[in-house]
């Protein structure tokens, strides 16, 4: 017989008691904000924490922080950061706008063209972009002329290496701003009788003024925290980001490298409240009645934004195209018969072609394992009707690496992992922690991609399931995934790229069998071997572009065959 109260199985033996749903719920929950403290909050707070003592491990308090601002060289870093994040900012988001304005109010010919060449800076490291503008501008460059006495290296170099390659991501943001315009706005002033110029400045700027400051505030975040255009063009104009790289590897101070860490977190965090403040403020862009701009043809106006932006895409052509030729040139600038000379990274100081290898692996793993945890962790937070504490928690731990650059992450990767007593720094020099810091290094704006698609779906779709007895885990195989998967695509794809592409989140955690290939390519070029560089940063952008290529391809294919319901 059964004990009284068991589930009978039908032959005469008791079916074995199942955990109860809320509590897999509740333990998956709770393990991802142990895991979110463990490798998010912890290593910021080791940064912290390091930077309020002495090389010899004992308590100075804020002492560090008055040394650092009473060293001449190093303020002068912090101003000149300061300064040329904002003029970049300005010039960067000038620029964009203008784009942006052009491929979703105009109707001039060629928009899809002009948006992929804009956004090819987002395949390359930023090293590219500072290499190439040497090859043009630096004093063997083919424009040499152009800035005489090398004056392209310093402050000149970094202001326009910054503003080509964040270009893509101030255009990102005002494209999503100026397409959800309600195109009502700008039809009844023209019917009023405004010109096309006032129409611009009442109704299309303050439409897209919340794009405009979140792009001015991106692109000033990515600029101060940079190091890969600073390090390659800066010369002797030194900022932040390179102060705690020679703090950290040339001088191993890792007490003041944790101060220029703290300060760069500075920037970025008040971004991160300041987007939050601005996003509750904004009314929304889109009402229920709102209609789609569909824009109106004007001769001269498209005529003027099509050279306009024929000009930037050039500008961007030329800056990779510039790179891809010194690439394969024999000897710059003597002997530019093309050849594969420079590809023969065995015969380089940068760790050969076994760093292509390691980030390609890298990326990989990177994919996968962040694309599993932002869809789990945004389903944790958004799906789960119990356990809300524990779920609003968990959302703030996962946006918190908006507000950490990748420097001042990986400084407190090292100062965490590699403290003694550790159970963890087992995985210092592993490829582990590389894959752990890139994807805790781009992790939020995953999370954010994937709870968005999660949020498409009514919670009528939950309390259906439930109603019928269905297991949450198969509402989540059946329902979920396939409604999220051109995010999922979507997410993968961010992952693998920007893990080919980054510098700063892990310049600080190789080791000597895991160096990777953006970090060949600053070896490299410290070592004098600029045209190897040149050649590894484009190998780098054709591996990006070919991956982005195939992921398109792969979700066109996927989504002609399981997402037929959103055509309906």
């Amino acid at each position: 017989m059964a004990e009284a109260g068991a589930p009978w199985n039908g032959v005469g033996q008791s079916a074995p008691a199942r955990v109860p749903e809320g509590a897999l719920v509740g333990a998956g929950a709770w393990t991802m904000l142990v895991l979110g403290v463990l490798f998010i909050i912890l290593p910021v707070g080791a940064l912290v924490q390091h930077s309020l003592f002495d090389g010899a491990g004992q308590w100075v308090g804020l002492d560090n922080f008055a040394r650092y601002l009473e060293t001449p060289a190093l303020a002068d870093s912090a101003w000149r950061s300061v300064r040329l994040a904002a003029l970049s900012a300005l010039i960067c988001v000038s620029l964009a706008y203008g784009f942006a304005y052009a491929l979703t109010q105009t109707a001039m010919p060629g928009k899809a063209v002009f948006r992929a060449v804009a956004l090819l800076p987002l395949l390359a490291p930023s090293l590219l972009m500072a290499i190439s503008l040497i090859y043009l501008f630096g004093n063997q460059g083919l424009l040499r002329s152009w800035f005489p006495d090398g004056s392209i290296y310093g402050e000149p170099g970094i202001v326009m290496g910054s503003v080509l390659w964040t270009f893509p991501h101030a255009l990102m943001v005002l494209l999503t701003s100026m397409a959800t315009m309600d195109g009502r706005l700008p039809e009844a002033a023209r019917t009023l009788g405004a010109s096309a110029w006032r129409v611009f400045w009442t109704v299309t700027v303050p439409a897209s003024r919340y794009g405009l400051c979140m792009a001015l505030v991106v692109v000033f975040v990515l600029v101060i925290t940079d190091f890969g255009v600073a390090k390659v063009i800066g010369g002797s104009a030194n900022v932040l980001a390179t102060d705690l790289y020679r703090q950290v590897v040339g001088q191993q101070n890792f007490s003041m490298g944790a101060v220029v860490g703290v300060w760069l977190l500075l920037p970025a965090v008040g971004s991160f409240f300041l987007e939050r403040s601005i996003r509750r403020r904004q009314a929304a862009a889109l009402g229920a009645r709102s209609a789609v701009l569909q824009p109106v043809r004007s001769p001269l106006r498209d005529s003027v934004m099509w050279l306009f932006c024929a000009t930037v895409a050039l500008a961007f052509l030329t800056v990779i195209g510039v790179a891809v030729f010194a690439s394969l040139a024999t000897y710059w600038p003597y002997n530019l018969s093309p050849g594969l000379k420079n590809y023969d990274f065995d015969n380089m100081d940068g760790g050969g072609w076994g760093t292509y290898a390691n980030s390609i692996r890298m990326a990989l793993m990177t994919a996968l394992l962040g694309t599993v945890l932002a869809f789990l962790t945004a389903w944790l937070v958004d799906k789960p009707r119990r356990f809300g504490p524990v779920r609003e928690a968990l959302n703030l731990v996962l946006s918190l690496p908006l507000a950490v650059p990748g420097l001042a992450l990986g400084l407190g990767y090292i100062l965490f992992f590699n403290a003694p007593g550790n159970p963890l720094g087992g995985l210092y020099g592993t490829m582990a922690i590389l894959v752990l810091c890139t994807v805790v290094h781009f992790f939020s704006v995953a999370h954010l991609t994937m709870l968005a698609a999660l949020r498409q779906l009514d919670q009528e779709f939950e309390l259906v399931a439930e109603s019928l007895g269905v297991p949450f885990w198969k509402t989540m195989w059946r329902v979920h995934l396939p409604v999220c998967l051109p995010a999922l695509l979507q997410v993968a794809g961010f992952f693998f790229i920007n893990a080919m592409t980054t510098v700063s989140a892990v310049v600080f955690l190789y080791s000597p069998h895991t160096q990777l290939a953006a970090v060949a390519v600053l070896n490299m070029d410290d070592a004098g071997d600029v045209a190897p560089a040149a050649a590894m940063a484009v190998l780098i952008f054709l591996t990006s572009a070919a991956v982005r290529a195939l992921f398109a391809l792969v979700s066109h294919w996927t989504l002609a065959r399981t997402q037929l319901w959103r055509l309906k």
